[in-house]
C-alpha cells in the first residue's frame, strides 16, 4: 500500500488517545457506524440530542426498537498510556439511541467489506486538500473496527496494519515538527507509538503486513542529524541490512537494501573526514554489493533503477553525501 500524506486538521492529534479495546463488554454485541449519526434520548428524531456518534466509533448494543438502536457509544476510549489524565483514563461514553441505517456489526452480511470500503474512502478523503475534516481519524477507527469486530475476516490483517499505519504517520508528522527531531540520538526525541504495529506482528506473524509493520518500527531507531559522524549511518545501515535478511519476502525488502546501500555510500565521504581511508574503501565495496543485490533480485522495481543510479555514482566517484554532493 502506498503511503498516504494526510491533511492534518485541528484536533487530529487526539488519535493518540484512541487506545486498544476494552474487555468489559466482550460478550455484548458490538458494532459501529459508516456515517455520522446523532445520539438521541429516545428512539425518535423528535427527541432531544445528546451528542454525535462518528464513523468507526465503538457502539455497545443495549436494546433495539424498529429502526433505532439503544447503544453505549464509546466516544473516547479509556487510555492506559503513561501520563494520562484522570479524564483520559476514564474515557467518555454516551448512552442513547441512534438510527440503525448506517449501523454495521459482526453479523452484517459483508460487514467487513463495507467497513473496509468506508475506511478506504475516508483515507482517500484524508489525503485530499478538500477532504472531509478528521477523515484520517475516521479511516483509522474504521480499519481498526474491521479487525476488532471481525478478526476472522480475510481483510482483518490488512485493516489492522492500515489502522496502525495511519496512527504512525500522524504521530510522525507531529514528532518531526518538534526541535527534538533534529537530535542525533533517537532516544532524545519523541517516539511513534509502537503498540499497534507490534500487535500486527503478534497477531499475523509471517504475513506481508507483519513484515511492513516491522519495517515501520525501524524509524524509531533512526538518528535525527548525523552531524557528519559515522556512528549513525553505520548503525542505520546495519538495521536495514538485518531487516532485509530477516524479511526477504517483504514488499519493503528492496527499499531496506537501498537505504542500507545509500548509507554505506554516505560513509565513504564521512570516513574520509575522520580520516579512515580503509573504512571508506570498505564502505564503497559494501554499498556496491548491496546496490547490485537490489538490481539482481528486484529487477522490475523502482528501487532497482535507483540502485543502478547509485552504482553509477559509486563507480564514477561522485559523492552522495556532504557538501561535495550538492
Amino acid at each position: 500500500m502506498k503511503q498516504r500524506i494526510f491533511t492534518l486538521a485541528a484536533g487530529i492529534l487526539l488519535l493518540a488517545t484512541f487506545s486498544l479495546p476494552r474487555f468489559a463488554f466482550a460478550d455484548a454485541q458490538r458494532g459501529t457506524l459508516v456515517s455520522e449519526e446523532t445520539i438521541r434520548i429516545g428512539p425518535s428524531a423528535d427527541t432531544a440530542k445528546l451528542g454525535e456518534a462518528e464513523r468507526g466509533q465503538e457502539l455497545i448494543i443495549l436494546d433495539t426498537s424498529r429502526d433505532w438502536i439503544h447503544v453505549e457509544a464509546i466516544l473516547v476510549a479509556p487510555s492506559r498510556e503513561e501520563g494520562a489524565t484522570d479524564e483520559e483514563a476514564e474515557g467518555k461514553t454516551i448512552t442513547g439511541w441512534v438510527s440503525a441505517k448506517g449501523f454495521v456489526s459482526s453479523t452484517t452480511q459483508d460487514g467487513d467489506r463495507i467497513l473496509f470500503g468506508e475506511a478506504a474512502d475516508s483515507e482517500d478523503q484524508a489525503s485530499s486538500r478538500r477532504g472531509r475534516r478528521d477523515a484520517a481519524r475516521d479511516a483509522m477507527r474504521l480499519y481498526y473496527r474491521v479487525y476488532d469486530l471481525m478478526p476472522a475476516s480475510p481483510l482483518a490483517a490488512e485493516a489492522l496494519y492500515r489502522a496502525a499505519d495511519i496512527r504512525w504517520q500522524v504521530d510522525r508528522a507531529d514528532i518531526m515538527t518538534r526541535p527534538s527531531a533534529r537530535q542525533r540520538d533517537s532516544y532524545m526525541r519523541g517516539q511513534m507509538k509502537e503498540e499497534w504495529m507490534k500487535l500486527v506482528i503478534k497477531k499475523y506473524p509471517g504475513t506481508k503486513w507483519a513484515d511492513l509493520a516491522a519495517f515501520r518500527l525501524i524509524e524509531n531507531k533512526l538518528c535525527g542529524e548525523w552531524e557528519g559522524l559515522s556512528k549513525c549511518p553505520d548503525k542505520e545501515a546495519d538495521l536495514y541490512e538485518n531487516y532485509a535478511k530477516e524479511h526477504p519476502q517483504s514488499p519493503s525488502a528492496p527499499e531496506a537494501l537501498y537505504n542500507a546501500a545509500w548509507r554505506r555510500s554516505a560513509l565513504i565521504e564521512i570516513y574520509k573526514t575522520e580520516p579512515n581511508q580503509k573504512k571508506a574503501a570498505e564502505s564503497k565495496d559494501r554499498a556496491l554489493s548491496l546496490a547490485q543485490k537490489i538490481v539482481s533480485q528486484y529487477l522490475q522495481s523502482d528501487w532497482a533503477y535507483r540502485a543502478e543510479r547509485l552504482i553509477f555514482y559509486l563507480q564514477q566517484g561522485i559523492p552522495t553525501y556532504g557538501s561535495a554532493s550538492d
